[in-house]
């Protein structure tokens, strides 16, 4: 359970830097604790020493895509109740329905509204 008087820290997975930029500008801005990583696999490693709220994870990244990114944190005990939101420019229908089938939460695809952004962190938050 989440204890409401405790700033949710997000995990925000990127290679572009300055997407990594832009989403930790926002959620800090709105008031989130963001720790963010280069790769999926950094991203993995993050999430397991720090247990974030929410993960915004892009799809294509180096070592570890967010898909498999995504399957590992659901097989992992200590992580599996961690939204995931999946951030990509890959907006073909199977690319959505592979994200929700591997156990996404939310999808946006690239590029976004970053007010969206905001709004959907918010709500998936919310439904914790």
């Amino acid at each position: 359970m989440t204890d409401p008087d405790r700033t949710p820290t997000i995990l925000v997975a990127d290679d572009e830097e300055d997407v990594r930029e832009l989403v930790t500008y926002r959620l800090t801005r709105s008031g989130y604790d963001v720790i963010g990583a280069g790769d999926g696999q950094e991203a993995f490693e993050l999430a397991t020493e720090r247990t974030p709220d929410l993960m915004v994870l892009d799809v294509m990244m180096p070592k570890l895509d967010g898909y498999e990114l995504t399957r590992r944190v659901r097989a992992e005990s200590s992580l599996r109740s961690i939204p995931v939101i999946l951030l990509t420019a890959r907006s073909q229908e199977t690319d959505v329905d592979r994200g929700f089938e591997v156990g996404a939460d939310d999808y946006l695809k690239k590029p976004f509204n970053p007010d969206e952004l905001v709004a959907r962190v918010r709500a998936v938050l919310g439904r914790r």
